[in-house]
């Protein structure tokens, strides 16, 4: 890009070469449209040999035939000098054929021509175009907070135009915004949530605030980008609930995960069954959502879990039955997870826990590719992809005839390993600060950040729950936390849980009776254990298990003490995360 000269004398004008232009015949344009005493601008491209003095020449010249510059721009390539000039005649008799004439008399000129577009046109039409095609709104004001730049978006939500907006003070305008004047003082500001009433309408956004720099470093002017705040909840919902699972949802960067994560992506497009390994909470559902993503399947994704059903619901679950096939049955039968998944894929998790009977059904499925229905005859073929995962050593359960070795052979086709958290401690970091997005997007607020210590007390841990209980410590400790930052004492594992529980329990407060009756000074006790316990368990379920209550004789206890709570749900099954007041 050029830079904008001075039209003054001055030297040999240096600027950041471009291509070369071929240089036109040193002719005027056709003077049936530019001659004559138009008061037209005209606009010119001069390529001269590169000199000394050569913009003082031509500046000279165009004077001395009252011609005014408007605007000229030098962009220097090797040893040859493009110069393009926007000048206007002030004086009415002046005849641009003759300016011609005269401007190829300059020594060392090489070619004239007339042009439509000077580069710094071409380059502000181009930037306008960007700025207005982008979904945030920006605004941008000068050191003296006049306007100089609003693009569409921001135009659109304050209902005004370049005409009424571009050079007045943003003092005196309807969405004056003096934390952006503030950055004229060389302040900034990162995603602050502010909202501005236009006529009757409340618009909410979060603004980003930087001043503008020149080469020597000072401030001449700011800009705000402005994003709207519906879009952004629009945006974390469809993070936060994603409706399909791809790779990119699997987060880490250690070569361990990375590794699992491009084999997975290389067997994807295959029918071949494939068998995932590893730990509790390492996340082998997720890795097999994502599989079947990436196949290309048409059908769903069906998961089940096989520990999770006795062995007669688990079979009528997957093969489905025959209406009246048995007591409770549906009269008009119902097709199983095989027949629901028709060209999709079936995720058969826990499937070292499948009861010996239903693994014989499973591989007479996997060999003969079709289902029979509990109580019926007929043959129903199925075309869906089979994906299993277990953390247990099936090698092991087939030795000691726990699992059938012909299946095990049958499903062990692509194994694939998820490791465990504690051989992937780099990929912390980076886990607890999506884990923290989410929940921030689900609360509707800003999430605080670890500090040093919390996060160096989350490294030294050893993750027996893996990930998932590295999203439960984090959340809990996202809700327990006041300000801006969570501080190691935040960061609570399940066994310091407990321990507090235990500490509180034997060093109960003395009592102070104040005319209480037994019964109050008790009750008052009580209700200290509940809220104390609340501030440090996971979920009034886990609350409740600890104090060996059942979940419903905690809330009406809650509802006698009068202990306001407020349910967090999230995606773990089970978890309803309190935040209470007294």
């Amino acid at each position: 890009m050029g830079r904008r000269a001075s039209p003054s004398p001055g030297g040999n004008h240096n600027v950041r070469p471009v291509e070369n232009r071929q240089a036109a015949s040193m002719q005027a344009p056709d003077m049936k449209s530019s001659a004559g005493k138009s008061s037209k601008n005209i606009k010119l491209e001069l390529n001269f040999r590169d000199r000394v003095g050569l913009i003082a020449d031509m500046s000279t010249r165009i004077a001395e035939y009252g011609f005014n510059i408007l605007s000229i721009e030098v962009i220097r390539k090797d040893i040859e000098a493009h110069v393009f000039v926007e000048i206007t005649n002030r004086d009415p008799i002046a005849s641009r054929e003759e300016l011609f004439q005269r401007l190829g008399r300059i020594p060392d000129l090489r070619g004239i021509q007339a042009i439509d577009t000077l580069p710094q046109e071409a380059r502000e039409n181009l930037f306008r175009v960007v700025l207005d095609n982008i979904r945030d709104g920006v605004i941008s004001i000068d050191r003296d907070t006049r306007v100089t730049t609003i693009n569409r978006v921001a135009r659109n939500a304050l209902n005004c135009t370049d005409e009424n907006i571009i050079g007045k003070s943003i003092k005196t305008l309807a969405f004056r915004d003096d934390s952006l004047i503030d950055c004229l003082e060389g302040k900034r500001f990162t995603n602050v949530k502010k909202d501005i009433t236009i006529n009757t309408d409340r618009l909410h956004y979060f603004a980003t605030g930087r001043p503008i720099q020149d080469s020597q470093n000072r401030i001449i002017g700011a800009v705000g980008i402005y994003k709207d705040m519906s879009e952004i909840k629009m945006l974390a919902q469809s993070i936060t609930q994603p409706t399909q699972i791809s790779f990119s949802d699997i987060i880490g960067n250690d070569p361990t995960i990375q590794g699992a994560v491009q084999f997975a992506r290389k067997i994807a497009s295959t029918d071949a069954i494939v068998s995932i390994r590893g730990d509790s909470g390492t996340g082998k559902e997720l890795v097999a959502h994502a599989i079947h993503t990436a196949s290309g399947r048409q059908g769903p994704f069906v998961p089940i879990n096989c520990a999770a059903l006795p062995e007669q619901l688990l079979e009528s679950e997957l093969f489905g039955y025959v209406g009246g096939a048995f007591t409770g049955s549906l009269r008009e039968g119902k097709p199983g997870l095989f027949e629901i998944a028709a060209g999709g894929t079936v995720f058969l998790d826990e499937i070292a826990e499948m009861p010996s009977g239903s693994q014989a059904k499973i591989l007479r499925l996997i060999q003969e590719k079709c289902v029979r229905r509990i109580g019926g005859a007929k043959e129903i073929p199925v075309n869906a992809r089979i994906i299993t995962a277990t953390n247990k050593n099936l090698e092991r359960m087939v030795e000691e005839n726990r699992f059938r070795q012909d299946l095990y052979y049958r499903i062990n086709v692509l194994p694939l390993h998820i490791p465990p958290l504690r051989e992937r401690k780099s990929d912390i970091p980076l886990l607890t600060g999506h884990f923290l997005f989410l929940l921030g997007s689900r609360m509707g607020k800003i999430p605080p950040a670890l500090t040093p210590a919390a996060l160096e007390k989350l490294l030294s841990h050893h993750w027996p729950g893996n990930v998932r209980e590295l999203k439960n410590v984090v959340e809990r400790a996202a809700i327990l936390s006041e300000g801006d930052a969570i501080d190691v004492d935040a960061i609570l594992f399940s066994h310091e849980i407990e321990r507090s529980i235990r500490d509180s329990m034997s060093h109960p407060p003395k009592p102070k009776p104040c005319g209480q009756s037994l019964k109050q000074l008790v009750g008052d006790y009580e209700k200290q254990i509940i809220v104390d316990l609340l501030k440090t368990a996971g979920s009034i379920r886990q609350a409740a298990r600890t104090l060996q209550l059942s979940h419903t004789a905690l809330l009406n206890k809650l509802k006698k003490y009068g202990i306001l709570v407020e349910i967090h749900q999230t995606v773990e099954m089970d978890s309803d995360r309190p935040s209470f007041q007294k």
